[in-house]
């Protein structure tokens, strides 16, 4: 064990995971702790329009950010929930949304009661019974409202943001350096391992400057700078279960009113994107490059834009899987460095915020012990599998055979957790949630019922509810539903009346 106390926190590479670490650190560490972080403009960053889950909430309420000005300064819009079209077979189209889904009666859950409604001969379609999944193709949105009674679905409506991921950044980066986060421009040329322990010493810069720490952040990007080139952690590659490694990105012109979801529709050998911001609309098309050519793929993201594309699509090469160790040392990855999945589910920067919480619950008292740097290689390492468990579950419960790429999908071999947890679903309709785990059994039910498994049988205490009973119940729950998000405003005018853009150019308000 290293003996010395953690003073000096190194953040290499900034970005959405570079400056989300320094702001956090900055607002918890306060002063126990000198900050400071090394990037360099010409690197630059990934930077696409970003989507998120309900999680970045409970980050901003750590940082006490104001949600209105966040939102504003980063053209940012609501999102209820992810449409996939196309997944499960061509013309097909269901919604991942947020929140909850109809009523539990009793103990009974309420998806467990759509199972025998259907079965009965009636329960409709399950989007019917989520205020989200009703609201966002109509394209309305507000917040929880405090007037309405607790039990009303108004009172607890649960949502994510769409952005700008580079002003963002930007917006992170003035946070944290108003409360003492030191910025250093430049590139790191060399980094300098400890001869008796081989933690890392310093970074040494290009101007040959040597910035020491007791704690390095690793956010760095794909190429992890010094979680893999200097302390060689080592990449699990989960190719064979997520073949996608290639995305093209690109921004084309707002054409109406921004969605208040995620867009995401399967390709011939992939998934395209679209991200409603304010300003502009972001896209994007991943696919797997041992199944379309580049040019292929960049004509047919261009081809299904809504509106002018604003530039060329950026390339992005990357290997679905994590590090091996994602804390090493005295190094920790976060973003990129520590692993990529795939932005399906909108998971990247739910990452990065899992990250820093997991590092500031087991933050060193006393030098880097062993015993929490194994805890937290143990977090991440479940926290990851049972993502990539949720991701392949999208790509290999289909039915579509029109191209090699869905074939390969769709007769995988499929890792063993997911296989599990598919037939117990199949069985009863019965979902088990490790409490550790980020997505809840109402996303796997959605997904699970979305992409085409349909329970066989359903819960026993579902089958002692008398149908007339069961009945009334379901239309009621999809009645009140139906009525809420006829309550609801617009989404456009909620962002408009609220928390809209200043418009570059514009005059100041007086």
């Amino acid at each position: 064990m290293n003996e010395q106390a953690i003073r000096n926190i190194v953040i290499v590479g900034g970005g959405t995971a570079g400056w989300m670490a320094a702001a956090a650190f900055a607002r918890v560490l306060g002063p126990a702790c000198t900050i400071r972080l090394v990037e360099s403009e010409e690197i630059g960053t990934v930077g696409v329009g970003e989507a998120t889950v309900p999680h970045l909430k409970l980050f901003n309420n750590l940082l006490e950010i104001d949600e209105t000005e966040f939102v504003r300064q980063t053209q940012g819009t609501f999102k209820l929930g992810i449409q996939f079209n196309d997944w499960g077979q061509v013309g097909d189209s269901y919604i991942h949304g947020f929140g909850e889904l109809g009523h539990d009666l009793g103990l009974v859950p309420f998806h467990q009661c759509w199972v025998r409604a259907r079965q009965l001969g009636f329960g409709g379609d399950l989007g019917d019974y989520s205020i989200n999944t009703l609201a966002a193709p109509r394209g309305r949105f507000m917040a929880s409202a405090s007037d309405v009674p607790r039990n009303s679905p108004l009172a607890n409506i649960a949502y994510a943001y769409h952005f700008d991921s580079g002003l963002y950044a930007r917006f992170l980066r003035r946070y944290a350096e108003a409360r003492g986060v030191r910025r250093t421009e430049g590139k790191v040329a060399q980094t300098r391992l400890r001869p008796d322990n081989g933690f890392v010493e310093a970074v040494v810069m290009e101007s040959g400057e040597a910035i020491a720490g007791d704690l390095f952040v690793d956010c760095s990007g794909f190429r992890g700078l010094l979680i893999e080139q200097a302390l060689h952690a080592g990449y699990e590659d989960w190719t064979h279960w997520l073949p996608c490694d290639r995305a093209l990105a690109v921004g084309c012109e707002k054409v109406g009113p921004p969605t208040p979801y995620t867009r995401s529709t399967a390709r011939p050998a992939g998934w395209q994107w679209r991200i409603p911001l304010q300003h502009r609309t972001g896209n994007g098309y991943v696919y797997s490059s041992a199944h379309v050519s580049d040019d292929e793929a960049a004509a047919t993201l261009l081809a299904n834009l809504d509106g002018k594309a604003l530039g060329d699509p950026r390339p992005l090469r990357f290997t679905t899987g994590m590090r091996r160790k994602f804390w090493n040392r005295n190094v920790v990855a976060l973003g990129l460095s520590s692993g990529f999945m795939e932005p399906l589910e909108s998971t990247s920067i739910y990452l990065i915020q899992s990250g820093i919480a997991k590092l500031l619950n087991l933050f060193p008292r006393q030098g880097i012990s062993p015993v929490l740097v194994d805890r937290y290689n143990e977090q991440s390492r479940f926290e990851f599998e049972r993502i990539r468990d949720f991701l392949i579950l999208h790509y290999h419960a289909t039915r579509r055979d029109d191209t090699p790429f869905w074939n390969q999908c769709r007769t995988m071999d499929i890792p063993s957790s997911l296989k599990d947890n598919i037939a117990l679903f199949r069985d009863s309709g019965r979902f088990f949630r490790n409490a550790e785990e980020m997505f809840a059994q109402v996303s796997w039910v959605q997904v699970m019922i979305g992409q085409g498994i349909v329970p066989q049988g359903c819960h026993p205490l579902a089958d002692q509810i008398p149908p007339q009973e069961l009945r009334a119940f379901m239309q009621h729950v999809q009645r009140v539903i139906a009525d809420c998000v006829q309550a609801m405003p617009a989404h456009e005018a909620f962002i408009a009346r609220y928390c809209a853009a200043p418009v570059p150019g514009a005059p100041m308000p007086a």
